[in-house]
């Protein structure tokens, strides 16, 4: 199951970020506002979500998310533990609020608690956009009748943009999510790996589905 961490010190991000996947989690993260509203929008069991983060805030988030009709369970972590913060937080939306500092049991708690009231819905484990099918189980991938054979990395970064379709994504947004935040921004190991996935994907066939978005990245859209 996927979680989404939003959280701008990075101590606290690697500390909790070992701590669940030691519990069989996967976390993505997010280090800033507008990144982690983004990456928001995605299907995860439950967001971690910190109050105050550089640009926009936790709060920020919170409510926009909710606006457009995202219901997926958000956990609020701040430093500020006053009867009328814990409402605030409440009030934005967030669905249950933990105040800093924390032990990590306390965290994994709250999030099964949130995890079993039934809110969330598991990811369909089938991708599909046009006549590109893409099965998480199996490992499969393919266009029309035509099998398509993908490396480990090709098929993390073909389901990251089928999982996120018609949007826009920068470079750095699929570096950090299927690379990890190890790899220098700088590399254009993204740009390669397009080529290599456009070379099986939209080889042979007069529609492409992988984009270039200008000044931006990529997109796949039907």
């Amino acid at each position: 199951m996927r979680l989404l961490l939003i959280e701008d010190d990075d101590r606290i991000t690697q500390f909790v970020k070992r701590g669940l996947e030691a519990e069989g989690f996967q976390v993505d993260t997010a280090n800033t506002g507008p990144q982690g509203l983004d990456l928001g929008r995605g299907n995860y069991g439950v967001i971690i979500l910190d109050f105050f983060l550089p640009i926009l805030t936790g709060k920020d988030i919170c409510q926009t998310l909710r606006q457009e009709g995202i219901h997926t369970p958000i956990l609020m972590l701040t430093a500020r533990d006053t009867l009328q913060d814990k409402i605030e937080g409440l009030q934005t939306g967030a669905d249950d609020y933990l105040t800093k500092p924390f032990a990590f049991e306390e965290l994994l708690a709250r999030i099964q608690a949130l995890l079993r009231r039934g809110i969330y819905q598991e990811t369909p484990t089938a991708l599909q956009v046009s006549d590109l099918c893409l099965n998480k189980e199996t490992r499969e991938v393919t266009r029309g009748q035509q099998a398509i054979s993908l490396t480990a990395k090709e098929f993390a970064l073909l389901e990251y943009l089928m999982s996120r379709p018609n949007r826009p994504l920068s470079r750095t947004m699929i570096l950090e999510q299927v690379w990890g935040h190890h790899h220098d921004p700088l590399t254009n190991v993204v740009d390669v790996y397009i080529r290599y996935l456009r070379n099986k994907v939209d080889k042979g066939f007069s529609h492409k589905l992988i984009q270039t978005v200008r000044d931006i990245g990529y997109k796949i859209s039907d």
